[in-house]
């Protein structure tokens, strides 16, 4: 009796321990997004093409479509690839970096909104914006902000990194 009760008690805390260890297996918590972020992201990546696409755990199609963003990821080493999670309540940072690992978007800059008011968050970013979840902006070199709303088309995606590249070739070696 005593032996199955032992057996018991170490299958659980190993299980905790298990547990534990899945949930920091991911390569970075995102960086927290509050007031002026938007300012920052924008500036970290001026003149480069870069695809912003806001998300959400709250978000039954977000979640839906993530791996289809890991895909792409891997896919275009042209993507420069920003994912912003906008829930309207803070989400645990620990759950956000393990979706995103499953998707395979582990190694993507990811940002999730940490302000309780994230209407001010949102109309930092635009002010015309109501929250729907999934978005995409893609913003070209020149500032130029495309906006997909909804589920992404990634053919349309495919085809503004193409535009993109065709607008800016690499330089001569």
């Amino acid at each position: 009796m005593r032996a199955a009760i032992l057996s018991a008690v170490l299958a659980g805390v190993i299980g905790v321990v298990g547990l534990a260890t899945l949930g920091t297996a991911h390569a970075r918590d995102p960086l927290p997004f509050e007031r002026g972020s938007w300012s920052k992201l924008r500036m970290a990546h001026a003149e480069q093409p870069t695809v912003v696409h806001f998300w959400g755990l709250t978000c039954g199609p977000c979640l839906v479509e993530l791996p289809n963003w890991g895909k792409l990821l891997a896919e275009r080493k042209d993507l420069h690839l920003v994912l912003l999670a906008a829930d309207p309540l803070p989400q645990q940072p620990e759950q956000l970096a393990a979706t995103l690992d499953r998707a395979g978007l582990g190694s993507a800059e990811s940002w999730a909104f940490t302000d309780r008011f994230y209407e001010r968050l949102r109309y930092e970013i635009d002010p015309a914006w109501a929250g729907e979840l999934p978005r995409t902006e893609m913003i070209a070199r020149d500032g130029t902000v495309t906006v997909l709303r909804g589920v992404a088309d990634l053919a349309k995606v495919r085809a503004w990194l193409d535009a993109q590249a065709a607008s800016h070739p690499p330089a001569m070696r």
